[in-house]
């Protein structure tokens, strides 16, 4: 599993309200329906503080005057009232599920342009889970808050002054009683919001882990089964899920807690002020619809103060989802040109120039992969280079699209630095085939024509298909060029999609060419039909192939060496055979299980 650069644990002195504050680019565009939303649930929330004041006026006039009239009459009002309060909370969340929508697919959507335009180191350290989690489960909770505590710490904030100033003016002893509770509230949701950040973080990240562990283990199914290793598969599932739930229950205990201080701080406060309350309706201070009233004002402030944890718990559910998104969003993309560059040549080959390479999390200290690489393709020409495993060939090959980027030096198409060019102008030129086939969840035809440009079609794909040999098994496939090759390519044999890569290579025919080992999946005879058609294509293009048996390196006008991240010999295939022993050596295949590998 890759190792995932997280930042450390979530401190609770982190500020809720600044990761939140992120936000407002995507909120900005619905400011407008979400401000909409909040003036009618506040409008709504205190129609329910109405309701204590329709009541004193029954208790004190109708009921007190034995007036059925009156009686029926305030039941009315209370009915009208509930009516109204649930058709505006309907509509608030009527106004709000579309916007929110809406921000979640743009923000979804601008993950995944990121995530496309990220360096392939990025990806190289990045778990595949932990970014799939940021982009559905972590999104799922941003949306929520948006829709509901968002809202509704905002509304049940004015409920609970509008409440507080209602028993005020209805009694102002009886409200002091019920103000004692909250400097002890205050203190403690300030305790729970910070212990809560760093526990929910950290189940966030567990969450990342265990869908790393699911989507390896599907995609592995063949390696799982193949070598029994399910209960071990399972034991890691079950470990990672135990984790998982601990820190849940940890989660659960910490809201448990915090509900039930704010469930029976208010309690005892509202119990009080009952028995204060009827000492005075017993004294004739005080009467008993204004009791009434006072008690149903305080009851009717529950919700909106026992739901302060459940909300503060989702804000820092969602604080955390917010920065873990954007720890992907700060990542640094691909760096593009600095300057204009102007060919030196228009038919120079590719050259490299002094290049060397680190990757970027290599310890310090470490030697380089690739130290000092002078190397020069001529125009039209194909170079084979041929290394021990570990040498940096495939690193090299990966430098010329700039899938990574050099370090050092520079590497020249035409007279032209790379590093220069527009990536996708660059990418338009070069065209890569890797030892790994990657194919897509599409169509054979649409895997082979997304290495082409838009206005391909059926010839160029026929023709790519041919020549790497792949038109025949692709026409037995039951609708053709039509047939879904499903998740990885792994309804197809391992040669099928190394050919399958290798016609998505050159159906563009592309400038320059970068093969990596394409031909080590193949059978004798395959490989031996398919480098004859190679062969046409090579004449067309600048190519750079890495090779590690013979029938490979006979592609190649020239071949070179690379030895611990450096070019040690350059030539012909007969002429390094006799001059190179390490050449020889790897060429002879008894290299086989060597150390040197």
């Amino acid at each position: 599993m890759p190792e995932k650069p997280l930042p450390p644990e979530t401190s609770p002195d982190r500020s809720a309200i600044r990761v939140l504050l992120r936000l407002w680019p995507y909120v900005r565009p619905v400011r407008a329906r979400l401000f909409t939303a909040a003036i009618v649930a506040i409008v709504a929330s205190c129609l329910s503080l109405v309701i204590p004041l329709v009541l004193k006026w029954m208790v004190d006039g109708p009921i007190t005057d034995r007036d059925p009239g009156g009686v029926w009459l305030g039941a009315l009002y209370l009915l009208l009232l509930g009516i109204a309060e649930a058709v505006l909370f309907g509509y608030r969340r009527w106004l709000v599920s579309r916007p929110l929508a809406g921000v979640e697919a743009r923000m979804r959507s601008d993950l995944y342009r990121r995530l496309q335009r990220l360096p392939i180191a990025f990806h190289d350290r990045w778990a595949s889970g932990q970014l799939l989690s940021r982009g559905t489960t972590d999104l799922m909770l941003v949306r929520m808050f948006l829709a509901f505590p968002l809202t509704f710490l905002l509304v049940n904030g004015v409920t609970i002054l509008a409440g507080y100033v209602l028993l005020l003016a209805q009694d102002w002893s009886l409200g002091l009683v019920l103000l004692t509770p909250v400097v002890p509230l205050v203190i403690v949701c300030s305790l729970f919001e910070g212990r809560y950040g760093v526990v929910a973080r950290r189940a966030q990240d567990q969450v990342g882990d265990l869908t790393t562990v699911v989507e390896e283990s599907v995609l592995g199914i063949r390696i799982v089964k193949g070598f029994g290793r399910h209960r071990s598969q399972a034991k890691a599932f079950r470990e990672l899920a135990g984790q998982l739930r601990g820190t849940e229950l940890v989660k659960a205990r910490l809201l448990a807690m915090i509900w039930a201080v704010i469930t029976v701080v208010p309690e005892l406060a509202i119990g009080a002020a009952l028995v204060l309350g009827t000492v005075q309706v017993a004294d004739g201070d005080l009467s008993a619809g204004t009791l009434v009233a006072f008690l149903s004002t305080a009851l009717a402030l529950r919700w909106p103060v026992e739901s302060i944890g459940f909300l503060l718990a989702m804000s820092q559910e969602a604080a955390t989802a917010t920065e873990r998104y954007f720890e992907v969003m700060d990542a640094h993309e691909e760096p593009e040109t600095s300057a204009s560059s102007t060919p030196a040549d228009s038919s120079d080959g590719v050259r490299f120039e002094g290049v060397s390479f680190h990757y970027p999390d290599a310890p310090e200290g470490s030697p380089p992969v690739l130290d000092g690489i002078d190397l020069h393709i001529r125009p039209g020409e194909t170079l084979a280079l041929v290394g021990s495993t570990g040498s940096g060939k495939t690193t090299l090959t990966a430098l010329v699209p700039r899938l990574h980027e050099a370090t050092g030096g520079r590497i020249l198409l035409d007279g032209e630095d790379i590093a220069l060019m527009e990536r996708e102008r660059l990418r338009t030129l070069v065209s890569v085939a890797f030892e790994e086939p990657t194919l897509f969840s599409a169509s054979v035809g649409e895997n082979v024509l997304m290495g082409a440009g838009a206005g391909a079609g059926e010839p160029e794909l026929r023709r790519a298909l041919g020549v790497a040999q792949a038109d025949g098994f692709v026409d037995r496939l039951p609708e053709g060029t039509a047939t879904q090759v499903g998740e990885q390519g792994l309804s197809l044999s391992g040669g099928q999609r190394q050919r399958l890569a290798l016609a998505r290579a050159v159906v563009g025919r592309p400038r320059f060419l970068v093969l990596d080992d394409p031909l080590s999946a193949l059978d004798v005879h395959t490989e031996a039909r398919v480098e004859a058609a190679l062969r046409e294509v090579l004449r067309e293009t600048t190519a750079l192939v890495v090779a590690h048996r013979p029938s490979t390196v006979m592609l190649a006008d020239r071949v070179a060496l690379l030895s611990q991240g450096r070019i040690t010999a350059v030539g012909t295939h007969q002429e390094l055979l006799r001059s190179s022993e390490e050449y020889a050596w790897l060429m002879s295949g008894e290299d086989e299980g060597n150390e040197h590998r």
